[in-house]
C-alpha cells in the first residue's frame, strides 16, 4: 500500500486533496495531511476512509521525521522558507518530495546528497511556476521539430477574478497566498529584450506594464516576473533576442498597485509603530500619487479610513495586508480565473510566424479555485506518477525534461486544463 504524505493544508491545497483522494480511493492507497491547524486538515478530508489528518510542527525536527518515515513520497505545499526543514528530513529517511515552490539555493545545495540516494526531488511544480514550464516547453519543442528558429517569447500567466465575479475597482480578489500578492515583485525583474538585458526596479515595475488581450475576458496588463534569464538556457532559447516571463493582472491593478508601491506601502522591512495609527495617518504618504484615475480604487481598499490599522502590525505590508484580505476577499459563490499566455515569434522556411497558446481556467467558487486547481493538480499527477513507476528520474529537478512534462500535461488534458494554440504570419 503507497502512502502519500502532503504538509499543508491551505488555500492551495484543496484540489489536490480532492484528486489524491480520489486516487487513494480507486488504488487502495492512503493520504496523510499533516498541519498546523488540525480542524483545517481534517475539513479538507471529509472523513475520507483512505485519509487521515494530523497536527504537525513542522518546525519540530523529531516528529517531522516520523511522519516522513512513514511515507513513500511527500509534498510540501508549505510556505516556501519551510520546505528546506521537509527536504532535510526527506534525505533523511529517503523519501521522494514534490514541491509547488521556486527551486531555490538551499535545495540546490543539497543535490549531491539526492543524486547520491537515488531520490526524486522535483519543485517548481505547480502553476507558475510548473505548467507554464511544460506548456511552454512543448509548444517549442514543437515548434522546433517542424523547422522552426524562435526569436522571441513571452509567457504570462495571471490569478485573476473571473469577469462574473469582477465587482471592485480593482478588479482583483484574494484567492492565493495574501502575504505572496503584498510582496509580487517586490525582487524587481530581469529579463533580454531585443537582444539586451533590462533590469527594472521595483519602483518602476507596475509603470508601464505591457498588454495583452485575451478572448473572452479583454485587454490584461502585464509586468515582468523575477529573473527571466536563468530559463533562456533551460528551455534551449540561447538565441532569442527577446525573452520574458510575466505576471498577469487587469490594467487598473496595475496603476493602483505602482502607487502604493512608490508610497513605501508595500515595505515588510521597516518597522513601524501602529499605536494609535490610524489608516489614513498611515496612507499620507500615498498622497502625492493619488490622481483620478485610481482614487476609487484606494477609498475602496480602506486607505484613508479615520479607522485605527490593527495594533499587531509591525511593517507597512501586515497594514496593506489586512485590508487585501478584509476589502478583496472573494465572496463564497465568487469564481477566480487562471489565464496562461505563450507568444511566440519564429521564422519558418524564409516566412516569419507568431504561435499563440492559451489558457484559461475559472473555478467552481471561493474554495474549489482555478489557482488551487492549477496549483494542486500537476503535483498530484506527478506524484502518481512516480509512485507507480511511470517517472524514473532521480536527482534534483524542475518539470523541463519530457519525461515529466509529457504524461503530466497528457493527464492535465484529461483533467480539462487545455491549452487553445494558433500560429499566423507575423
Amino acid at each position: 500500500m503507497k502512502r502519500i504524505l502532503l504538509f499543508g493544508a491551505g488555500k492551495s491545497a484543496t484540489s489536490l486533496i480532492r484528486y489524491l483522494l480520489n486516487i487513494t480511493a480507486s488504488r487502495g492507497w492512503q493520504l496523510v495531511v499533516a498541519e498546523s491547524n488540525l480542524a483545517l486538515a481534517e475539513s479538507k478530508i471529509a472523513g475520507h476512509p483512505q485519509a487521515s489528518a494530523v497536527a504537525a510542527d513542522v518546525t519540530h525536527e523529531e516528529s517531522r521525521d516520523t511522519l516522513v518515515s512513514a511515507a513513500d513520497l511527500v509534498i510540501s505545499l508549505l510556505p516556501p522558507a519551510l520546505h528546506f526543514r521537509v527536504a532535510l528530513s526527506c534525505l533523511k529517511r529517503g523519501k521522494h518530495l514534490l514541491t509547488a515552490s521556486y527551486l531555490d539555493d538551499p535545495i540546490r545545495a543539497l543535490e549531491p546528497q539526492i543524486c547520491e540516494k537515488g531520490l526524486f526531488f522535483l519543485c517548481e511544480m505547480g502553476l507558475d511556476p510548473g505548467i507554464d514550464h511544460m506548456s511552454a516547453l512543448q509548444l517549442i519543442r514543437d515548434i522546433e521539430a517542424k523547422g522552426g528558429r524562435i526569436h522571441s517569447f513571452h509567457s504570462h500567466t495571471g490569478g485573476l477574478v473571473a469577469p462574473e465575479s469582477d465587482d471592485n475597482p480593482w478588479h482583483y480578489k484574494i484567492s492565493w497566498n495574501p502575504r505572496n500578492v503584498v510582496l509580487a515583485g517586490s525582487a524587481g525583474a530581469r529579463y533580454r529584450k531585443d537582444g539586451s538585458v533590462v533590469t527594472t526596479d521595483y519602483a518602476s515595475l507596475f509603470e508601464r506594464p505591457g498588454s495583452v488581450q485575451v478572448p473572452g475576458v479583454g485587454e490584461l496588463a502585464w509586468y515582468p516576473n523575477r529573473d527571466s534569464l536563468p530559463y533562456i538556457p533551460l528551455y534551449g532559447l540561447e538565441p532569442t533576442r527577446t525573452f520574458i516571463r510575466t505576471t498577469l493582472r487587469y490594467p487598473a491593478y496595475c496603476r493602483g498597485w505602482a502607487a502604493l508601491v512608490s508610497a513605501g506601502l508595500t515595505d515588510d522591512k521597516t518597522p513601524i509603530d501602529a499605536q494609535g495609527l490610524s489608516f489614513a495617518d498611515w496612507s499620507a504618504p500615498l498622497r502625492p500619487f493619488v490622481h483620478p484615475s485610481i482614487a476609487k480604487q484606494l477609498e475602496f481598499l480602506g486607505c484613508f479610513d479615520p479607522g485605527p490599522v490593527p495594533a499587531s502590525a509591525r511593517t507597512n505590508a501586515d497594514i496593506l495586508q489586512f485590508l487585501l484580505e478584509t476589502r478583496l476577499a472573494m465572496n463564497p459563490a465568487d469564481k477566480d480565473m487562471i489565464v496562461m499566455i505563450h507568444e511566440l515569434g519564429f521564422e519558418r522556411n524564409g516566412g516569419a510566424f507568431a504561435a499563440k497558446s492559451t489558457l484559461v481556467v475559472k473555478g467552481e467558487d471561493s474554495l474549489h479555485t482555478a489557482m488551487a486547481r492549477t496549483v494542486g493538480l500537476p503535483l498530484g499527477i506527478a506524484a502518481v506518477l512516480v509512485l507507480e513507476g511511470r517517472i524514473t528520474l532521480r536527482g534534483l529537478h524542475i518539470p523541463i525534461l519530457p519525461a515529466i512534462y509529457e504524461p503530466v500535461m497528457a493527464e492535465l488534458q484529461r483533467q480539462g486544463i487545455r491549452f487553445e494554440h494558433s500560429v499566423t504570419p507575423a
